[in-house]
């Protein structure tokens, strides 16, 4: 019973956190100065009733508590609004971008996973050694450096040996799926490499930590005196009992690498959400920016939840 009071509580939380969002991802694009029609307007050809009409049409003629409850009545039938500049869904426009980004970062977030835990759980072990030493500078190395920047060094390092850019190549008619298939995996080496290696690292410092703590406790010590081995005593008893910081921060991770894919999507012009939301600041396109601002905090609030029930589940006592 406390369980299920447990996940109705951070359920409810979630929705309330959802709800702020959605709010505060309105009102954000309102605030600032200008929008479609104003850049629109710079040309000398478009009237000033043309641009009466534009406002009208793109509903930027009401007044923001009007703006706003229609904002709302769309979201709640799914509908996100209209690109300013393609006149296409943002829901449509939103779907081909995440269907090119959700593979790079999902490929990323799981290298940097098992790179990162496995790495922390060794330095863990074998304490003050080169094998302690080393993997946690890198992962304090590499987790300093800005994915942008890294993005680049990576980018000169292959001096061409991979693709820099782009998701495909030009292929003739006659190119099948499967040579398509290949091509995109070749194009995502780059990018996916520089999102796994910019987060590696805090998984690396967090299951160290998470791991020396339980390495000092009683049920370690009684193991050892059984004549347990050291795989054993890791796999079965320490590395089940440290995993709980270990999930909040890939629940974090999923949410947010999202946004870090923004940067790498730049430097590799990737066509993913990344490269929308870029295209969409300079354009002032504000559908699509709430449409993917949306999609980002969402991704975000439903990772937090999904490890907190998970949390009820690794270990029950969080209810008390």
């Amino acid at each position: 019973m406390r369980g299920f009071d447990y996940a109705l509580k951070r359920i409810a939380l979630a929705a309330i956190t959802l709800f702020v969002v959605v709010s505060m991802n309105f009102l954000l694009f309102r605030v600032l100065p200008g929008d479609a029609v104003t850049n629109l307007g710079r040309d000398a050809r478009l009237s000033a009733a043309a641009q009466r009409d534009l406002r009208a049409e793109f509903g930027l003629d009401r007044s923001l508590a009007g703006q706003y409850v229609a904002y709302l009545g769309q979201l709640a039938h799914g509908n996100l609004g209209i690109s300013y500049q393609s006149r296409r869904p943002v829901r449509d426009e939103l779907w081909d971008d995440l269907t090119n980004t959700v593979p790079l970062v999902a490929l990323a977030t799981l290298f940097s996973i098992v790179l990162g835990i496995a790495t922390g759980v060794v330095a863990a072990w074998r304490r003050r050694t080169w094998l302690d030493y080393g993997p946690v500078t890198a992962a304090l190395v590499f987790y300093a450096m800005p994915v942008a920047w890294l993005g680049m060094v990576l980018l000169l390092a292959s001096r061409g040996s991979l693709p820099a850019g782009g998701m495909y190549d030009d292929f003739a008619t006659h190119a099948t799926a499967l040579d398509r298939w290949r091509d995109a995996a070749r194009h995502m080496i780059l990018p996916g490499l520089t999102l796994a290696l910019g987060l590696f690292g805090q998984f690396t410092i967090i299951t160290r930590s998470a791991m020396l703590e339980t390495i000092s406790e009683d049920y370690v010590l009684m193991g050892r005196a059984k004549g347990l081995t050291n795989a054993r005593i890791v796999t079965r008893h320490v590395l089940p009992n440290a995993l709980l910081p270990v999930t909040t921060l890939i629940a974090l991770s999923l949410g947010f690498i999202v946004g870090g894919a923004i940067l790498v999507e730049t430097v590799f012009s990737w066509p993913g959400i990344g490269q929308a939301v870029y295209r969409a600041l300079s354009e002032r396109d504000y559908p699509i920016l709430q449409g993917a601002f949306l999609v980002l905090a969402t991704s975000v609030i439903v990772c937090n939840l999904l490890a907190d029930l998970l949390y009820l589940k690794l270990d029950p006592r969080t209810t008390t």
